[in-house]
């Protein structure tokens, strides 16, 4: 029996021997385990069905067969991966020349190589507070041709902002809920002048992604995109596969809404030379 799927098994026999507060409860979590454990042994099959590379999406082409350190892998590598902004990146990259794109959160690595190959004019700085996942960052970086780019370091906090406030600069932020406390222009005035692309993790019953839109109202045109149902084209060679296994394919392994905010600064500072 392969270790995973021993520790899944293991993992099922301790959701059912405990008392959960309701039979449906105990269902779900195996639910989840199960899909994630399908996830896990459809990679090799997707790997070999794209040869590495994103199949689809703005960041086609870029190669990822290293794996994600967090969440889900099968998305990003088949191109749907948080599909709802993807006309908001290439509407980006149509109307803006960014200097600096810094990218909070940056976790393996997928938006920062992503974009660092999308505006090829850009230097990019990529922070993460988690340190062991900096090589897969730098594998990756390195694997796609863009490391000599790529700043890649740790926190990144409201006195940093400052360095890029006078240069077109985009800021991603993926940071689990920290953004509450880190997208605030009393604290980091630059804010004001960025283009900002944000995951607001909301939770549950914890409704912020207003108010943190209410920041920004005064400096900048913001767009809420709630998520929406996934469709992708597979590759040629992963089509024939059972429909459940394309539907885990897809999946992002959410528990609960997580809405983006793009907002687009209306006093952005005019594209330097050089």
């Amino acid at each position: 029996m392969k270790a995973g799927t021993a520790r899944i098994l293991s993992e099922l026999r301790r959701v059912f021997s405990t008392t959960p507060a309701s039979p449906n409860t105990a269902l779900f979590s195996a639910l989840r385990l199960l899909a994630k454990w399908r996830a896990e042994e459809l990679k090799a099959p997707a790997i070999a069905a794209t040869g590495g590379m994103v199949a689809g999406g703005p960041f086609a082409g870029m190669r990822f067969e290293d794996g994600a350190t967090e969440g889900c892998f099968l998305p990003k590598l088949l191109g749907c991966y948080e599909a709802e902004l993807h006309a908001y990146w290439t509407g980006l990259r149509r109307d803006r020349h960014y200097r600096t794109i810094v990218d909070i959160g940056a976790a393996e690595g997928y938006y920062v190589v992503g974009l660092a190959r999308m505006f090829p004019e850009a230097r990019l700085i990529a922070r993460d507070t988690n340190h062991e996942i900096q090589p897969f960052l730098d594998r990756l970086a390195t694997a796609n041709g863009v490391r000599d780019r790529i700043e890649i370091g740790g926190e990144f906090g409201h006195a940093d902002f400052a360095a890029y406030a006078d240069q077109p600069t985009l800021l991603v932020c993926d940071i689990e809920g920290g953004e509450r406390e880190l997208l605030d222009p009393a604290k980091a005035p630059a804010l004001g002048r960025f283009d900002i692309v944000v995951e607001v993790h909301e939770g549950k019953g914890t409704d912020y992604c207003d108010e943190l839109a209410r920041r920004f109202v005064a400096t900048h045109d913001v767009t809420k995109v709630p998520e929406l149902p996934r469709t992708v084209i597979f590759p040629h060679r992963y089509q024939p596969r059972d429909q459940l296994d394309r539907m885990i394919s897809m999946w992002e392994f959410r528990s609960t809404p997580t809405p983006w905010l793009v907002m687009r600064a209306r006093d952005f500072p005019p594209r330097l030379a050089g």
